[in-house]
């Protein structure tokens, strides 16, 4: 099951993605394999040469008991220290956002594909959407 963030390419320009694992709990893994997942309001953050993805929202397990997760609790992601270290030197440049584009399973572990992004202005926007209308207005007449 693949969770994407379809906001993200109309809201930024995306630089640069990383692959990273997250660190979660057993009843997470299970809501993430039912797609019970959102990330369209998550962002990351570097802290103390480790990189955290806020506001992430799992929803609980169904069938979980009382040791089910907080659904929006700030969640670990595992990264190389070169790649940390890359991460932290592109994000000190001025607008650069950390963002979640999708979470899937890879041999069965989570993945999170991550990237490195910069805010579009409104009329960058407006040019999304102007290509993307043209794009299918071609795409109907073949």
């Amino acid at each position: 099951m693949e969770i994407k963030n379809r906001k993200a390419n109309f809201l930024y320009y995306i630089l640069d993605t990383f692959e990273c694992g997250i660190e979660l709990k057993g009843t997470e893994v299970k809501s993430i394999r039912i797609g019970k997942c959102d990330i369209r309001d998550s962002y990351g953050i570097v802290k103390d040469n480790e990189i955290f993805l806020i506001n992430m929202y799992i929803s609980k397990y169904d069938k979980g008991n009382r040791f089910n997760h907080d659904e929006r609790r700030t969640r670990k992601l595992l990264l190389h220290k070169k790649e940390i270290k890359k991460i932290r030197e592109l994000k000190e440049k001025d607008g650069i956002t950390i963002v979640p584009l999708e979470v899937y399973f890879k041999k069965n572990i989570a993945k999170v594909k991550l990237g490195i992004c910069k805010g579009k202005k409104i009329y960058d926007k407006r040019e999304t959407i102007k290509k993307r209308d043209l794009e299918r207005e071609a795409r109907r007449n073949l």
